[in-house]
């Protein structure tokens, strides 16, 4: 008896695997299309609740970090930024037990309050997010708004943003609904112009009008493998009330919409005083909603991010920290590479003093210290592993000959 797939008819002959059942064969193709087609009806995320019983969000209220101990495991990756780490603090405490809440008679039930982090490249803003998603006991996912249009042109749907966070919970629906996304990039879908033009803006308000009912909470037909809605596809339907939004951006000019509105009233001796007291060095700490409103987000998505709080710009102290002192520091790494080569490697206090002087020259943030270390190391990277070098000093005089020649000078800004 000749042995055939009892799903595509093929022989044993043409497959690498022919598993054998009681009365039929299944080809290792037709096996992996069935497993495709169990996740993808979310089936399978049903059966994982019905195992646990009644339906548990998966932790207790005393095993849920305190903002104080949230912030306490922030400030051991990320330097600075403590407004920021309050703000994200609370809500992610504050989320958790949303989760929790009982169900009582008072009627009082606690609303979700999405946040907006605003601060210039390279100050944290998507590290922060990467860095509490460690801790988080739900599902956490990062997206990149850049990559969204409105329904019908080339790009991805908005309900692609759940389809990851699918993914990240393993299609399990209800661990989904009670997740954490990071939208990145949230400045890229401003709109483009306040004046009606002939042109739709579809990477724009377009994509801000289907961010609406996402981020205020309803229940979205979304695709279990991403990309486009077709007619015959099979949704996962997720609901997204307890889907908590944290969005970030660095909303590049945003400063001079405040400027203009700090020094738009300045009428009178007081009023001139009080602008004196302005730290026009850091006017991203006076950013109001109506700023957001004149960089070109549309009300109904500002009014939908409630929370709004900011990133201080990173100065030579904060650089020079960031350096050396977290967990994951740019020098621990490096470090940790050339140990493996069983290398010691050092930086004294002048070399690290010169990269931070750099990165403040180049005005690219904490991204500006690995490009100007990358660049001073990769001589040494490609060359000492093959010698018997077992100590390697990174003085300051090697480190302007290395960045001379891999002439980062042109990233210099003006």
């Amino acid at each position: 008896m000749k042995k055939v797939c009892s799903f595509c008819g093929r022989g044993e002959n043409d497959v690498r695997l022919l598993i054998t059942g009681i009365s039929g064969f299944i080809c290792e193709d037709c096996a992996m299309q069935a497993h495709d087609i169990v996740l993808s009806s979310g089936v399978l995320g049903a059966q994982q609740q019905k195992k646990g019983g009644k339906k548990s969000p998966g932790f207790k209220l005393d095993k849920v970090p305190k903002p104080v101990e949230i912030k306490q495991y922030l400030d051991q990756y990320v330097i600075g930024q403590d407004e920021a780490k309050r703000f994200l603090s609370v809500a992610v405490y504050n989320h958790y037990k949303r989760l929790l809440q009982p169900e009582d008679r008072s009627g009082v039930e606690i609303e979700k309050s999405n946040i907006i982090m605003v601060g210039s490249t390279g100050t944290g803003k998507t590290l922060l997010a990467r860095t509490i998603a460690k801790l988080l006991d739900v599902p956490f996912t990062i997206v990149d708004a850049t990559v969204f249009t409105e329904a019908g042109y080339v790009g991805e749907d908005v309900e692609s943003i759940l389809s990851r966070l699918l993914q990240v919970a393993d299609y399990n629906v209800e661990a989904a609904e009670r997740g954490i996304v990071f939208i990145d990039e949230i400045d890229k879908i401003a709109r483009k112009s306040d004046n009606p033009s002939i042109t739709r803006d579809v990477s724009g308000e377009g994509v801000q009008q289907g961010l609406l009912k996402l981020l205020e909470g309803s229940v979205v037909n979304v695709p279990p493998k991403g990309g486009r809605k077709h007619p015959d596809q099979d949704y996962v339907h997720v609901d997204t009330k307890d889907i908590l939004f944290i969005c970030g951006g660095a909303f590049d000019g945003i400063e001079q919409k405040i400027a203009h509105r700090l020094n738009m009233h300045v009428i009178g001796y007081k009023n001139v005083q009080n602008v004196r007291k302005i730290d026009k060095s850091n006017l991203m700490q006076y950013i109001l909603p109506q700023d957001l409103k004149s960089f070109g987000l549309i009300p109904e998505i500002i009014g939908r991010l409630p929370v709004l709080t900011y990133l201080d710009p990173l100065d030579k102290e904060a650089l020079h920290r960031i350096l050396t002192e977290p967990k994951n520091s740019i020098v621990k790494q490096y470090i940790k590479l050339f140990k493996m080569d069983g290398i010691k490697l050092t930086f004294p206090k002048e070399t690290l003093d010169y990269i931070v002087d750099r990165a403040v020259e180049y005005k690219l943030g904490a991204r500006g210290l690995r490009s100007i270390v990358e660049a001073i190391m990769m001589d040494a990277m490609f060359e000492i592993p093959s010698t018997d070098v077992k100590k390697f000093d990174v003085t300051l005089d090697y480190a302007e000959k290395q960045i001379d020649k891999a002439r980062l000078q042109q990233l210099k800004i003006a």
